[in-house]
């Protein structure tokens, strides 16, 4: 199973560095990444694999979310079938 996970909010160093090391820590595979920097502003999509991941989806989502606002992000992960229906026209 796949999940997209987004990063938005101000830039600093080690964005991408803080978001891949917990993909590690809790087992997701990072498929693919793609970020942005918009003046002070930071953008980043990921797809993760799942299959691996040593947590149930909602204490993974969870543990994204409270990671981001404890540095003034916000990060959310949402299924790729939900992603996929969301986004289908």
């Amino acid at each position: 199973m796949k999940a997209v996970i987004t990063v938005i909010g101000k830039d600093s160093i080690g964005i991408i560095s803080r978001v891949s090391s917990a993909c590690a820590e809790y087992g997701a595979n990072i498929v693919d990444i793609s970020q942005s920097v918009m003046r002070e502003y930071f953008a980043m999509i990921m797809l993760v694999e799942l299959d691996g991941l040593k947590v149930d989806f909602a204490q993974f989502s969870e543990k994204l979310a409270a990671m981001g606002q404890a540095v003034g992000l916000d990060i959310r992960i949402m299924h790729e079938d939900i992603f996929n229906s969301m986004h289908r026209i």
